[in-house]
């Protein structure tokens, strides 16, 4: 491997290493402040890592949240703050359960049928800050801001009895899904059953990965996000864009509420999963924006979550590894700045010691040419 590439490989473990360094010391110094022993709570999440059905519950809790970052995800790559996910994939969850009670179809169309409406879902809420952006120059994080709460309304407003919703004591469900409608789980036995939708995870991923560095439309996509006017003198309507990127991030979006949904609930009640998407937006900053990186990030903060329950029941509490995450969001802001900017001062080193060895060959160059022709008088 070149030096310039184990550079790059370097910087690009540097600031995930170094957030999570700063991270475990920071939250050690608020244990001792506390009084609390400051290494064994780490020990006792570590060991909850290693229980077999923590292991599938970490997994599954990682799907939604691997997705909703990529949806966020899209939005940096325009350099757009889609901030809106947590609405987007609320309001397609209630939309896709509603569906999925009242539509009865075989496995094989039923399916299709509710990912299709769910991302439909996610892509409408999300065009509408889209189109606010390129029309009236909204700013789309003001727009998403409002959408959340509109979107909030508007599932409070459906579930109502008199509409979709369906008592059920002191909470409001969307009644049970059709059995056709409820995605396979890959059953591991005692410990539990790994949601499907794990591995619709991992193929959005993959598709994350190649429309962004392999095709034409990603190209662009990077391009407007670097510089709307570069793009625009290249040939690439700005604006146009920038609605389709928020059209894709609102799809993605719609699908990241599925996993629970589709695997487990099948039904949306009161009790659904909130703060996904404002999740999602510390986890896409982890992992960068890459497919991989986001990943591990997503396992990470799972781990966070889960493994933490048992803190409850040694005398500490769970809170902590809330602080984590929010001193790994600093973190990892922080540290990726600090590292940015060593990358540029390297870069800058490495090319001035190029110029420098280029003018040293020039000039010895020059040198034997002037030899060679004294010589040949």
């Amino acid at each position: 491997m070149k030096k310039f590439d184990k550079e790059r490989v370097l910087l690009a473990l540097a600031g995930p290493a170094i957030a999570l360094v700063v991270a475990v010391a920071l939250t050690s110094v608020v244990l001792l402040a506390s009084g609390k022993n400051p290494f064994e709570p780490y020990a006792i999440m570590l060991e909850q890592g290693t229980f077999s059905d923590i292991q599938v519950l970490i997994v599954n809790s990682a799907a939604g949240y691997y997705i909703a970052a990529l949806a966020v995800a899209i939005g940096f790559r325009m350099n757009l703050f889609n901030i809106g996910v947590e609405g987007q994939y609320r309001l397609a969850a209630m939309v896709t359960a509603v569906v999925g009670a009242k539509v009865a179809l075989p496995a094989a169309l039923q399916l299709p049928l509710l990912i299709l409406v769910a991302a439909l879902t996610g892509a409408f809420w999300a065009g509408i800050a889209g189109l606010l952006k390129v029309t009236r120059g909204v700013s789309e994080v003001v727009a998403t801001i409002m959408l959340n709460a509109i979107a909030t309304s508007v599932i409070g407003y459906f579930t109502l009895p008199s509409l979709f919703g369906v008592q059920q004591g002191n909470n409001k469900t969307t009644g049970e899904m059709h059995e056709s409608g409820w995605f396979p789980s890959l059953n591991l036995g005692a410990a539990g059953e790994v949601y499907g939708f794990v591995f619709v995870a991992v193929v959005l991923g993959i598709a994350y990965w190649v429309v962004l560095n392999r095709t034409r439309f990603g190209f662009d996509l990077r391009a407007t996000g670097a510089s709307e006017s570069a793009a625009a003198a290249s040939g690439v309507n700005a604006k146009r864009m920038v609605l389709t990127a928020m059209l894709l991030s609102g799809a993605i979006a719609g699908l990241a509420g599925l996993p629970t949904l589709l695997n487990d609930t099948h039904t949306y009640s009161l009790s659904f999963p909130t703060s996904l998407g404002f999740t999602a937006i510390g986890i896409a900053l982890l992992g960068r924006g890459g497919p991989v990186g986001i990943a591990f990030a997503a396992l990470l903060w799972a781990f966070l979550d889960k493994a933490s329950a048992e803190l409850d029941y040694r005398g500490y509490d769970t809170e902590i590894a809330v602080i984590m995450q929010g001193l790994i969001v600093i973190a990892v802001v922080v540290s990726y700045e600090a590292v940015r900017r060593w990358g540029l001062r390297r870069q800058q080193q490495r090319v001035g010691e190029e110029l420098a060895a280029g003018h040293v060959v020039g000039a010895s160059s020059s040198n034997n040419n002037s030899e060679k022709e004294v010589a040949a008088r």
